[in-house]
């Protein structure tokens, strides 16, 4: 990259930042400082003991540094980085097309998708894969798994894989393809009338998909849905603002938006519109953010859902992404969302360098807001659930859960024996499991193991589920002890009556 391209890139950025010493100081201020860069720069080029990587000194040092002090979502993309970017905006992602159980130090495959790479390479439910790229999984951590197997992705993947029963090892090689995925993951039935979505981001097309999943599910004939928001990092405002119309009336206000060089918005459901009116209940925990938190927030203001679970993560921050030369590009927070109470979404920023956290007029600093029929709603960021809700654990759980147990248990309990659908967890299957940990030295007291008799017989369901029926049939079965999924479905009953 020559130094003419990168000033030309620098003063692109330096126009679309205006920090509080720029702005005091007037255009005199930017042409000193990108003259002492240059300057240091044609330095460095010249004079450093070893050959300077001019993009990765760019790209890694001088626009993160820049962008360092605003907040911690004001970020450069490279050209890989914004590429990615690009792709997460659409539904479409390379992948293998299996779905997997990711345990410390392994990771057991639930299921394959037809016509994908891992189904041609012959993976099927049960498989083990011990490596890979040469990388041997139980050395590693379930974090460090998840972020090998997402890299793998980007490219042809060598694995190392160990059939149920099997002693042999088998290599695999599974090329990575393009995918269309659905950003509705999870659409069933959790009671007669009561209908159930789980929605993982939103995308350009999430509002249709949730209109489609509520008419597979019944339409307008239903008596109520649970829409969980857990995990969903949010995505498209835009998705947003249409899945809230699904639900609110017209003319009522979605979210506003203010910022200092922005003209304060304000989006409304359109005119015309015909919502769907049956109970909602809404589950969100400390993933939930951005485009999940606007409809969260705004069906609570209105009334209209009740929220259930904990707290959100708190990310309202309104960013416009400015494409800038060498194909990269340049993410930059200009106001902060609200819903319509007037609650700012966005968390203070607790950081001394970060500049939004120590503004005198962040919106948080008021505390009380009221919904439309009047009932206080908690400001300060994220959106705070109307019922709390949570997902307890226990030491005996967490031994099962962390020494991956149930998936074990289940790949070897399938291959003898012929799983259908309404298919319950026998007596001698639950004692088999009791023998089978005791040969592995967890060996739970009497009292524990009754006390956790119906946790054992649904979570040893729900495997056995997902490795012979399908991860969306397992997942209905988990949905019946999942504390936050029964709060909400309680929440419609009641709403109900």
């Amino acid at each position: 990259m020559s130094l003419r391209r990168i000033a030309a890139g620098w003063l692109v950025c330096a126009a679309c930042l205006h920090t509080t010493a720029l702005r005091a100081a007037g255009p005199e201020t930017d042409e000193h400082a990108m003259k002492r860069f240059i300057e240091a720069l044609a330095i460095l080029d010249r004079n450093a003991a070893d050959e300077v990587n001019l993009d990765q000194a760019f790209y890694g040092g001088a626009m993160p540094g820049m962008l360092r002090h605003l907040d911690p979502h004001s970020v450069f993309f490279d050209p890989g980085q914004f590429e990615q970017l690009r792709q997460m905006q659409t539904s479409t992602s390379k992948g293998f097309g299996s779905v997997v159980s990711v345990l410390p130090g392994r990771v057991v495959v639930l299921q394959t998708l037809p016509n994908t790479p891992s189904a041609k390479a012959g993976m099927s439910p049960g498989d083990e894969i011990l490596a890979v790229n040469g990388y041997r999984l139980d050395r590693f951590d379930p974090e460090q798994i998840v972020e090998l197997l997402t890299e793998s992705k980007q490219k042809p993947a060598q694995l190392v894989v160990r059939r149920p029963g099997n002693v042999r090892l088998q290599e695999l090689t599974l090329v990575p393809e393009t995918m269309q995925t659905s950003s509705v993951e999870r659409v069933f039935t959790l009671q007669p009338g009561i209908g159930y979505i789980r929605v993982s981001a939103f995308e350009e097309n999430t509002a249709r998909q949730i209109h489609d999943g509520i008419e597979k599910l019944g339409g307008r004939e239903l008596k109520g849905l649970v829409i969980d928001l857990r995990n969903n990092p949010g995505g498209l405002v835009t998705a947003a603002l249409e899945t809230a119309s699904l639900f609110l009336n017209a003319k009522q206000v979605i979210l506003s938006a203010r910022g200092r060089n922005v003209p304060e918005t304000t989006e409304r459901v359109p005119e015309g519109n015909s919502p769907y009116a049956f109970p909602l209940a809404i589950i969100v925990n400390e993933k939930t953010a951005s485009a999940s938190e606007i409809v969260s927030g705004a069906l609570q203001d209105h009334d209209r859902a009740t929220i259930v679970g904990e707290p959100s993560f708190g990310k309202g921050l309104v960013q416009k992404v400015y494409p800038l030369s060498e194909e990269t590009g340049l993410a930059l927070t200009t106001a902060l969302y609200y819903t319509p109470s007037g609650r700012s979404i966005q968390k203070p920023f607790r950081e001394d360098n970060f500049a939004l956290g120590a503004t005198a007029a962040h919106p948080n600093e008021q505390t009380e807001f009221h919904t439309d029929s009047g009932r206080e709603v908690t400001g300060g960021g994220g959106i705070v659930p109307d019922i709390a809700a949570r997902r307890t654990s226990t030491p005996l759980r967490d031994v099962l859960e962390g020494s991956g147990a149930f998936v074990e248990f289940a790949t070897e309990y399938v291959r003898d024996h012929k799983i259908s659908e309404g298919w319950e967890v026998p007596a001698a299957a639950l004692d088999a499991f009791q023998t089978w940990l005791s040969e592995r030295q967890i060996q739970p007291s009497l009292h524990e193991w009754i006390s956790h008799h119906e946790v054992i017989a649904r979570r040893l369901k729900t495997e056995v589920y997902n490795l012979t029926l399908g991860v969306a049939k397992g997942d209905e079965v988990e949905a019946q002890g999942d504390p936050q999924i029964q709060a909400a479905l309680q929440a419609v009953l009641d709403a109900k009556k």
